[in-house]
């Protein structure tokens, strides 16, 4: 795992208050990007312990620093709370819709969420929530756990197998349109408000596939293709009207474009 060097890098465990405390302790902070999260749906099953301590406590820990400090906070949620929902995913979903999250990842997700609405309401605390579809692009290091698109330019580039969901779509997002508009945040922040940020293409998972192999002049022979993933989003069609109205969220890397780079970054990260 990477971590981050430098003067300004602290390292802590969010899932320990007294670790948290310290660091507070030592800087004043206006706004805090929450991201400290246990990531993915399967990490969530094998690891579910580190999980909820971490995704959880942590978010809980933070909490009650920020009703005691005062600083404002972006909380990353996920488009997994979107669940079982079949439709266009708008924000009011939840709010007006019965929805099951079905996997361990999604469902911690949606209870910071709940922490979080629960703490504005009895303390005043002030918090945005976005809820970020499939980012993607340089800079996520490889694991099993990691993006399907991660995990398959890795594999394509080391000539390693792997799976292929056909009924699955998904939004994707690269990573410099997402960071723009969550820079965007402090400047046009609205307490209480919640944001989904993506892209605009709405792509299959063997269009991805396609596009990686094509551009390493690869087949797909070692490519397995399967219908579904057990207990995962299967269509994540998204709405992000409400973040380009405030936020200024306006996505201009297309897949054609993004997944070159992406593979171009892993090929020179791994010196492959």
């Amino acid at each position: 795992m990477k971590h981050a060097e430098g003067p300004d890098y602290y390292r802590c465990d969010v899932s320990q208050f007294r670790q948290l405390a310290k660091l507070f302790s030592q800087n004043m902070f206006d706004y805090v990007y929450h991201l400290a999260a246990e990531f993915g749906r399967w990490n969530g099953e094998d690891f579910y312990e580190t999980l909820w301590n971490t995704n959880v406590i942590g978010t809980k820990n933070l909490i009650r620093l920020q009703e005691e400090l005062r600083f404002r906070m972006i909380f990353f949620s996920s488009s997994e709370v979107y669940g079982d929902y079949q439709g266009v995913m708008s924000e009011e979903v939840m709010d007006t819709r019965p929805v099951r999250q079905l996997n361990d990842y999604a469902i911690t997700k949606w209870v910071n969420e709940q922490q979080i609405m629960n703490s504005a309401a009895q303390s005043g605390a002030e918090t945005v929530r976005v809820r970020l579809f499939n980012t993607y692009g340089p800079g996520e290091y490889y694991s099993e756990y990691r993006s399907a698109i991660c995990r398959f330019v890795y594999r394509a580039l080391t000539d390693q197998p792997y799976t292929v969901y056909l009924g699955h779509h998904r939004t994707s997002s690269y990573i410099d349109d997402t960071v723009r508009t969550l820079a965007n945040i402090p400047e046009n922040f609205k307490p209480g408000e919640v944001y989904n940020i993506g892209g605009t293409q709405h792509h299959d998972m063997k269009y991805v596939s396609d596009l990686i192999l094509k551009y390493l002049g690869k087949s797909d022979d070692k490519v397995i293709y399967q219908k579904s993933e057990p207990f995962t989003t299967a269509d994540k069609q998204i709405d992000t009207s409400k973040a380009a109205r405030d936020l200024g969220h306006s996505p201009r890397v297309t897949l054609e474009e993004g997944i070159p780079g992406t593979i171009e970054w892993m090929r020179h990260a791994y010196q492959l």
